[in-house]
């Protein structure tokens, strides 16, 4: 069993708190290690589910007669459950206990795969997939809260560099895995496996973990913050998916989201000044290397996984790449990230966050600005060089990042501080693939006739060859249609081929700015006063 004594800290800004302080365990139950295990075998499930359901998406349209439209909300009902939830989903880990809540979590997200598989309509698949949003959004704070309550500080480092080798590890597996799955046993089983790793998770959580709880630990809830934060991240999120989806960003419809965002979270700013137990203490953003790190996750998602969306379009739809080839083509990117998330974890520890955070995002954005000269004839040692550069720019993001954030929170809010890395994630996923895809499409219109001019193509423009250049892959039955030869569509298959790399190619030069401000904004990060004193974490 896991003994803790109690130490005494005075975080910048607040009153003496008095935090567990772990000291060496006997046995299975509270070990540190056994401990990251078995959260990362729950936290794989989750990250693999943000990936590995886009190669299913073909199969599930063609049995369940999908729209487009439909289609879409599979993956942003999951991620919009997920963002909205995360933060209220961390508070409940600190009021009732991470270990608790991570079970629970476990649990909930292990069923509701279960029940996707045996969904016969589109709209238990999107039910189902809300559901997982909100489970896994109970489980991912709780992981980091688990971690940052059972290391000391001088292996937490290490420890968030396994866990976010996992995530990375798990979410550029996921195509590779999913269309395996997709091509050799159903579109169900996607959903399926979760069931036996999900049980898996829930034993070893049951036997290896322990409860950790600060000595003032939030004893109330903020309902009215819950609704208002929950209400103004729905609505930027909702924006957000809908103008990259139906609406465009010159609707009033994503304007009237955005605004009514805005207002939401500043009159939750203000609620929380006033509220004895806020949600969120907004006196944890007076520490910069603390704001600093939410910045930096959102800026780094939005390149990360903006890019990441072309990327897979580029390998299946320009290079002609089948499921599982084109997720075997994202290996460096997959290995690098397993090889580098420990060793950042041991540089931070060493040498402090900011160098390695800099460094990550300089190799960040050197990969994506190389990703520009990207095209149809590019070999893979080219490719494989530039995926394997993002890996190795990415892993340190990831693991100094969350040690900036939840190390300069105190345990009494490491549940919160977890919410607010996942939150920032997945806002800066959302906002990566809606603003690159704008960005995508505002250039393929562009570009798109003046292409098909240059090719000398007698027919009219096709304004549904110009979608299809989108996505950089010529529809199939374009090659069966009356009057078409084999010179003809490949002509086409070319413009389109173009099309989308020009598009690509600018929404990389964007991508490549982000992560130059994001390589700025480490420059604020620093190592928690409290982690250097060898305590528990950082301060506020």
């Amino acid at each position: 069993m896991t003994s803790q004594t109690t130490v005494e800290k005075a975080p910048q800004g607040q009153g003496s708190v008095r935090e567990p302080a772990p000291i060496p365990t006997k046995g299975l139950r509270g070990h540190p290690w056994l401990t990251l295990f078995a959260v990362a075998v729950g936290v794989m499930m989750v990250a693999l589910d943000g990936t590995i359901v886009a190669i299913a998406n073909p199969a599930i349209q063609a049995d369940l007669g999908a729209t487009l439209g439909q289609l879409q909300w599979i993956t942003n009902g999951y991620l919009l459950a997920l963002a909205v939830a995360l933060i209220t989903a961390g508070k409940l880990g600190d009021r009732f206990g991470h270990r608790q809540t991570f079970l629970i979590g476990i649990a909930g997200f292990a069923a509701a795969s279960g029940a996707i598989g045996l969904s016969d309509s589109i709209g238990a698949v999107i039910t189902f997939r809300v559901l997982q949003g909100v489970f896994g959004a109970l489980l991912m704070p709780a992981a980091l809260g688990l971690l940052r309550a059972t290391f000391p500080a001088e292996k937490l480092n290490m420890a968030i560099g396994i866990w976010g080798m996992v995530i990375g590890a798990s979410t550029a597996g996921g195509p590779i895995l999913g269309g395996f799955l997709v091509e050799h046993v159903s579109w169900q089983s996607v959903f399926f496996i979760n069931v036996p790793v999900g049980v898996i998770a829930l034993v070893l959580g049951l036997v290896i973990l322990t409860d950790h709880r600060a000595e003032n630990a939030p004893r109330s809830f903020d309902i009215v913050g819950i609704l208002l934060l929950s209400g103004a991240m729905g609505s930027l999120i909702w924006g957000i998916i809908q103008a990259g989806a139906d609406w465009g960003w010159g609707d009033i419809k994503t304007w009237g989201c955005l605004i009514g965002a805005l207002l939401l979270f500043l009159v939750f700013a203000f609620w929380e000044t006033r509220v004895k137990e806020p949600l969120v203490p907004l006196g944890m953003f007076r520490s910069v290397p603390l704001s600093a790190g939410v910045v930096l996750m959102v800026l780094m998602a939005f390149a990360f996984m903006g890019g990441l969306f072309f990327v897979t379009f580029y390998l299946q739809g320009v290079k002609g790449l089948g499921p599982i080839d084109a997720g075997l083509r994202l290996l460096p990117l997959t290995a690098m990230m397993i090889v580098s998330s420990p060793l950042a974890g041991a540089l931070i520890t060493k040498f402090g966050p900011r160098v390695p955070l800099v460094g990550g995002m300089v190799c960040t954005a050197v990969a994506m600005f190389g990703m520009i000269t990207l095209s149809a004839g590019t070999g893979t040692l080219v490719m494989s060089l530039w995926f394997a550069l993002l890996g190795l720019g990415l892993a340190p993001v990831m693991v100094g990042a969350t040690e900036v954030i939840v190390g300069n929170a105190p345990l009494e809010l490491s549940g919160v501080a977890g919410g607010l890395q996942q939150a920032a994630m997945q806002v800066g996923g959302a906002l990566g693939t809606a603003v690159l895809g704008a960005v995508m499409s505002s250039k393929v219109a562009g570009s798109f006739a003046d292409n098909w001019k240059e090719a000398g193509i007698p027919a009219p423009v096709n304004p549904q060859l110009e979608e299809a250049a989108e996505f950089g892959m010529a529809p199939p039955e374009l090659a069966k249609a009356p009057g078409m030869t084999p010179d003809l569509f490949d002509k086409i298959s070319g413009v389109i081929h173009d099309t989308f790399l020009d598009g690509m190619g600018l929404a990389f030069t964007v991508a490549g700015g982000v992560a130059v401000v994001a390589a700025l904004v480490a420059t604020l990060t620093k190592r928690g006063a409290n982690a250097e004193a060898g305590g528990m974490g950082g301060h506020i």
